[in-house]
């Protein structure tokens, strides 16, 4: 997050940035209906005038299913007081979904009712039991709670050695060796403690916030799972140890598809790193050569949130970062030679995004066309911005970007809705068809303000293909399989169930493939993390079906069923 700055480069970037596709956006509309379905989290930052770094990021939020019933709960992360500085407690947040549109806080009784300067989590079977666990990162040391049914949680992390310890942010589970377990990946920011604050001014005078610059980065963490509810710290032996490294969001994807998960991790003023994982337990940085790891100018920006996926039908995922203010957001598209080009700059993406400070981003097909939209929370790390740069301010509004097709997008944001337009000091975000009504809805949270949860109203006038994935031989969650689908009438899609991506937060694992006017898929194809395929024939659109390794089809519900 380095001091706010306009290079002669972003200004002709914004200059020759291309309008909105012509045509109009869809008619959905986001609505908010956080107080109706009675999520009451406000997150706490624990400020109290000592200006402290970990105040200027804020916590994330996770869509999960806790209790194993089909319906996606909600996890909201939460920091706390410092040491020392009385204030109202804080802890995570744990709502269930009562499956009418409402949730009800089921903290106390989960087990999750901890207090830390909590960031960022990930969730997902780890010891393949069939129940979702939970991996909280924090600042001092992180949390593994396991599963232990009816929705609640067992603190396991001395035990499994998973603690990592530091200024932890973003983490998800993957199986980089593909035996079946799965692994974690923990990003970690920079070497920051009470301790060692640093004292910083904008005016000579008083203490002001530093930036990421004044303090030495911290490497990531790749914890190996033994499958006996341990795991073995094998950063270094993975290629992975990187003390440069100021890490605030991490994204899964197979961008060779070579059958093997890669990673990549946004970084904050340092350059950003695509691992390629090369098959024997270990990865190279290939960023650079990649086109990825600076920006077109040759700088490294200040990257928060990462998502990837394969927006453009190509059968390649491409990647979407969130950058601070005045540099634009980056969308890397995929060339298929190990290169990737930034479409931003060129795009109404770079035009939009020119003066807003990103955290959360994702893709996600919003009105179910079948094309890959990108949704951005934004806000800004410094309260008084709008003292030294007029035209930015604390609390920005999202950004929605509609896909229309030919790699090209265009700024959906007026028309979906007042809710859209509000502005927060935005920093993580979710997705997850929470009401089981067909499409996505959007969770967002706030540093030190209310979390909010939107409800998409319109998008399900196109019909709408959910797959839920079940490992056998791979990790139960099938997490890193690869599905294709074919739309009747034309059109391929393809998405990979995968955790982590946005800012410190997750979003659903099941699929969901928009599917437009067509009234069934011709076929779905599921390559596993073992490399077994398993495919289906016709399959009728409007379903939630379930797809087990080995076994194929196993169950299949009208979406909209309880």
């Amino acid at each position: 997050m380095r001091r706010p700055f306009v290079t002669i480069f972003l200004i002709v970037a914004a200059a020759v940035a291309c309008g909105a596709v012509a045509g109009n956006p869809p008619s959905v509309a986001f609505t908010d209906v956080t107080a109706a379905a009675g999520l009451r989290f406000v997150h706490n930052n624990g400020a109290f005038g000592s200006k402290y770094l970990p105040e200027t990021l804020g916590s994330g939020c996770l869509f999960l299913d806790a209790d194993g019933d089909g319906w996606q709960d909600i996890l909201l992360l939460n920091s706390t007081n410092w040491p020392g500085h009385a204030g109202p407690k804080s802890s995570l947040a744990l709502y269930r979904n009562n499956r009418n549109g409402t949730f009800t806080d089921v903290t106390a009784a989960s087990g999750l009712g901890v207090e830390l300067y909590a960031l960022g989590g990930a969730a997902a079977d780890y010891d393949n039991d069939g129940r979702t666990d939970l991996y909280v990162t924090a600042l001092g040391g992180n949390r593994l709670f396991r599963n232990a049914g009816a929705g609640t949680f067992v603190d396991v992390t001395r035990a499994a050695g998973v603690a990592a310890g530091g200024f932890s942010t973003s983490a998800l589970w993957f199986d980089y060796d593909n035996d079946g377990k799965l692994d974690l990946f923990v990003a970690r920011y920079v070497e920051w403690s009470i301790e060692k604050d640093l004292f910083c001014t904008l005016d000579g005078k008083a203490k002001s916030y530093c930036t990421p610059e004044s303090y030495n980065g911290q490497s990531p963490v790749l914890y190996r799972n033994r499958g006996d509810g341990t795991f073995e710290d094998v950063t270094r032996r993975a290629g992975l140890q990187d003390p440069t490294s100021k890490g605030l969001g991490v994204a899964m994807l197979d961008f060779d598809d070579d059958g093997w998960i890669d990673l990549f991790v946004a970084n904050d003023t340092q350059p950003n790193k695509l691992y390629r994982n090369l098959g024997n337990g270990t990865f190279k940085d290939v960023a650079t050569s990649a086109g990825v790891a600076f920006s077109e100018a040759g700088v490294a920006r200040a990257g928060m949130g990462v998502d990837a996926a394969d927006y453009d039908g190509s059968g390649r995922p491409s990647i979407i970062i969130g950058n601070f203010s005045n540099e634009m957001m980056a969308l890397y598209h995929n060339e298929g030679s190990g290169l990737f080009i930034d479409d931003a700059p060129s795009s109404a993406i770079g035009r939009a995004s020119l003066l807003t400070l990103t955290f959360g981003c994702f893709f996600f097909d919003y009105d179910l066309d079948g094309r890959l939209d990108i949704f951005a929370v934004n806000g800004h790390v410094a309260d008084d911005i709008n003292r030294v740069q007029r035209r930015v301010t604390y609390a920005q509004p999202a950004h929605l970007f509609h896909n229309a097709g030919r790699r090209q997008f265009e700024d959906a944001s007026r028309d979906a809705g007042a809710a859209l337009q509000r502005p927060i000091v935005g920093r993580g975000a979710a997705y997850a068809d929470y009401d089981n009504d067909g499409d996505l809805d959007l969770l967002m949270t706030a540093n030190t303000g209310a979390a909010v949860l939107l409800r998409n109203d319109g998008g399900n006038r196109n019909g709408a293909l959910r797959v839920r994935t079940i490992g056998t031989t791979s990790n139960r969650d099938g997490i890193g399989a690869r599905v294709d689908v074919t739309v009747a009438g034309g059109g391929r899609q393809r998405q990979v169930v995968k955790t982590g991506s946005s800012y410190c937060s997750q979003s659903e694992l099941p699929l969901t493939f928009g599917l437009g006017s067509a009234a069934a898929v011709t076929d779905v194809r599921v390559r596993w993390p073992s490399g077994r395929v398993d495919v289906l024939g016709r399959t009728a659109a409007n379903q939630t079906i379930t797809i087990q390794e080995g076994k194929g089809l196993i169950d299949a519900k009208p979406i909209g069923r309880k």
